[in-house]
């Protein structure tokens, strides 16, 4: 049975992973096929994050609450049901729903797996090696989306890199279900729904009101998004005062190392979770001609650098070093390479158009690690689960939130050379934020050793 278990945990989670980049590289020939203009486009892929992001924090305690293998197969169920609609989608509209209902099924899917395999393995060797096969699940899931997107668009339609969740999330399901007389258990908790709705409700508005300041358009949507997403907040506010089982505790809102590792992780995301790949793109795509196929694996580099450094590099460095000062170092190479990206935007040279990433993938690598490190810095064991789901949306509101700045941003001559030097400006702020992380204790220094 273990078997089946970290089989299911696995696909979902490259499913969940995948889905996240699999539009990028297929944005251009939907764009095209649709009709859509700038920030519909834009919100194709910030639909999935903004409905990823809100629906995150509940999402994490549904499994607890329900069961992990039911929250699971139905998860996954309808995430194949909606996948197949996005792919027949007849408009844009249709499309950018289909992806936020993408995004509250992955928000539920995705710690579920997770769930799933703790309580299937047993703490020590095996559930070690269960998880480490689940992480490197995920890291595959997001190069592995580019490069699918870029072939299956060029060879076959855009719409197969949504259909393609057919025949995988439909087996995928029928396992999870096949768990679940086995694992599912009695309910063992509640699920804060009216929380996840209000903190929902605050990313898209907020996502929108910034979306709406394209040059040009009026001011209006935006303003009304804006209120909206304020009233939101303010209910949110005093909604979680009183809730019995809080989205995130207050007591972590006082834990300096985490709110300024979030603070990071969102500057951070707003450059890495979508903007990165969504405007290269459009630049290997639209303003150089390259094929889809040809762009998908073209971010191969940049996808395996970041992974290496990420997994390798910065675990040694954080050995010898203070997470402050290695995150401060990967910000510093990342914004020089977004900065050497703005400068070669003109290459017409594939290799000299992409070196600069080798950089940006450095730099983000080295962030990675250290900020995870961070938002879980003094944390009780209780509250680690919260501290992981607040740290996982703020990465994804940070992708969401950045895009929908990123793509109003006017572009000189039709290039991107204004985004990436945002981009750079952003990637800084967020080494200066990270500077805001206290050392630790000396007992919490070294924490492998313990």
């Amino acid at each position: 049975m273990r078997k089946i278990v970290l089989w299911v945990a696995c696909v979902t989670q490259v499913l969940v992973v995948l889905d996240a980049s699999v539009m990028n590289v297929a944005l251009p020939s939907t764009r095209t096929e649709l009709g859509l203009n700038e920030t519909g486009t834009a919100w194709v892929a910030l639909a999935y994050t903004v409905g990823f992001a809100g629906f995150l924090l509940a999402g994490a305690r549904l499994a607890d609450a329900f069961g992990a293998a039911r929250v699971l197969a139905w998860s996954v169920a309808l995430f194949t049901v909606v996948s197949v609609v996005g792919g027949l989608a007849p408009d844009g509209t249709v499309l950018i729903a289909a992806r936020a209902v993408q995004g509250v099924c992955a928000a539920a899917a995705s710690p579920a797996t997770f769930t799933l395999l703790t309580v299937t393995f047993p703490e020590g060797p095996q559930r070690v090696r269960a998880v480490a096969i689940w992480t490197g699940a995920s890291l595959a899931g997001g190069g592995l989306g580019n490069v699918l997107s870029g072939v299956l668009t060029e060879y076959v339609t855009w719409r197969a890199v949504l259909l393609i969740n057919l025949p995988i999330g439909v087996i995928t399901a029928v396992g999870a279900y096949a768990l679940r007389r086995r694992l599912s258990g009695e309910p063992r908790g509640s699920v804060d729904f009216l929380g996840a709705v209000f903190v929902t409700g605050v990313f898209t508005a907020a996502a929108l009101a910034v979306s709406s300041l394209e040059p040009g358009a009026p001011i209006n949507m935006a303003v009304t998004a804006a209120i909206i997403g304020l009233v939101l907040l303010l209910a949110l506010i005093f909604q979680q005062r009183r809730a019995r089982s809080p989205l995130v505790p207050l007591r972590l809102w006082r834990n300096r190392a985490v709110m300024a590792g979030n603070g990071a992780t969102l500057l951070a995301g707003a450059c890495f979770q979508v903007a990165i790949w969504y405007f290269l793109t459009f630049i290997l795509q639209r303003e150089h001609s390259y094929s889809a196929a040809t762009t998908g694996l073209a971010f191969l580099p940049l996808t395996v650098t970041m992974l290496a450094v990420s997994t390798w590099a910065a675990p040694a460095l954080l050995r010898r070093y203070s997470v402050r000062a290695v995150a401060a170092a990967g910000t510093l190479i990342a914004a020089f390479g977004f900065g050497a990206q703005a400068a070669a935007m003109a290459s017409t040279s594939l290799p000299l158009l992409l070196a600069p990433t080798l950089l940006i993938g450095i730099g983000g690598g080295l962030l990675n690690t250290p900020l995870a490190t961070a938002v879980t810095s003094g944390v009780e064991p209780a509250d680690a689960g919260a501290a992981s789901g607040v740290m996982n949306t703020g990465k994804q509101f940070g992708g969401a939130i950045g895009l929908a700045a990123l793509a109003t941003l006017p572009t000189t001559g039709g290039g991107y050379q204004t985004v990436f030097f945002a981009m750079m400006i952003l990637i800084a702020a967020a080494g200066a934020v990270s500077l805001a992380i206290p050392k630790p204790a000396p007992a919490e220094a070294r924490p492998a050793e313990r």
